[in-house]
């Protein structure tokens, strides 16, 4: 059944349950459904409600009401009649149009059923029977991956992810809030998923004119694991935007020590660096002096490397290291300092991570 013949069916058992008239008013003040021809209000006094922040308002024989589904202005429902029971049946009718509005859109919207779905809404086998209506396959491997792009609502990103997927209409984009685009990715028996993340990037990069962070999760076998997915790619995102500042993409099960130092409590943390760095900080490190400790770490602690990369003379290096180990009492050439210091600057990220949220 439409939901035309819903709501006019909702509205006429309304009428003769209250013996009350009933009208619904698109956003364009025209009439969507009616149960009499009285005459609408003024197109003036229609607008006038809607930007009132009042959910209803009324006079002797006309009531008006907002109708909403998800938070968004969808309707003007008008009851007319001066029986005492008027505001009270007007309300109730608003609870049950709404509710019929959310029921047909979960229906017959997939997206929908994925987003309740990955935030956990069902239960097992609701998520099963829910899906089988709809026509969505329940034992199929599939991965969340979490787009989020350095501006908030990217439409351009969007719309480039969309066309990335056209051809895959087993594939579900969606977005439940703001701060990200969700790909529900449907993998075949033998498909793996490693190329993927690069190659959002890459196309948002030149597509979208965009940079965006790319986290996924593991490979979820059936619906039911799904939303635990969901979570890992919220997981993998946060973990790397903390730890891994210069990348991109970030896979669950790819996140190293960075997911042991996510699981620490604060406090011990703090203790961690209270241990080995006493009264200094790692804020006191200057940027060119970071630029040159990353390059180190990332050239597995070779001299000859790092100085060639960053155009240094090597006894430039062994000075600014050794300035370093005066300074924090670590020499970052030998692997056990170094991963002490690795470490360290992992945890101060962690922490100011946390008590800025």
């Amino acid at each position: 059944m439409k939901l035309l013949q819903i709501l006019q069916k909702c509205l006429e058992d309304w009428k003769n349950i209250s013996h009350l008239d009933f009208c619904l008013v698109n956003l364009d003040n025209t009439i969507y459904i009616s149960t009499c021809d009285r005459a609408l209000p003024s197109e003036e006094k229609l607008e006038e409600f809607k930007e009132d922040e009042a959910l209803c308002i009324s006079n002797m024989n006309c009531r008006l009401y907002k109708v909403t589904e998800s938070h968004q202005l969808q309707y003007i429902l008008i009851v007319w009649g001066n029986s005492e029971a008027a505001s009270t049946i007007g309300e109730l009718a608003v609870c049950q149009i709404e509710s019929l509005l959310t029921a047909y859109m979960e229906k017959s919207d997939k997206n929908v059923f994925m987003q309740n779905l990955l935030l956990g809404s069902y239960s097992e086998v609701d998520a099963f029977n829910r899906a089988k209506k709809l026509h969505i396959t329940t034992t199929v491997r599939r991965a969340v991956f979490l787009v989020e792009t350095k501006q908030s609502k990217d439409e351009n990103a969007l719309a480039t992810i969309r066309n990335i997927f056209a051809a895959k209409t087993r594939d579900f984009i969606t977005a439940i809030d703001d701060s990200g685009i969700i790909i529900l990715r449907e993998l075949q028996p033998s498909e793996d998923y490693s190329d993927l993340d690069d190659m959002l990037v890459d196309m948002l990069n030149t597509e979208a004119m965009t940079s965006a962070w790319v986290s996924y999760s593991n490979i979820a076998d059936d619906l039911k694991q799904l939303p635990d997915a969901y979570k890992e790619a919220r997981t993998a995102l946060e973990v790397g935007k903390i730890f891994y500042t210069g990348k991109n993409v970030f896979g669950y099960n790819r996140l190293g020590i960075g997911r042991l130092i996510y699981q620490l409590p604060v406090e011990i943390c703090e203790m961690f660096i209270d241990e080995f760095f006493k009264e200094e900080t790692l804020d006191s490190i200057d940027d060119e002096t970071l630029t040159t400790i990353r390059t180190f770490f990332e050239n597995n602690l070779n001299l000859s490397e790092t100085s060639r990369q960053l155009y240094v003379h090597r006894n430039t290096l062994v000075y600014r290291f050794e300035k370093l180990q005066k300074k924090f009492g670590l020499d970052i050439r030998t692997f056990e300092d170094a991963l002490t210091f690795k470490l360290a600057m992992m945890v101060v990220n962690y922490i100011k991570y946390k008590k800025a949220e």
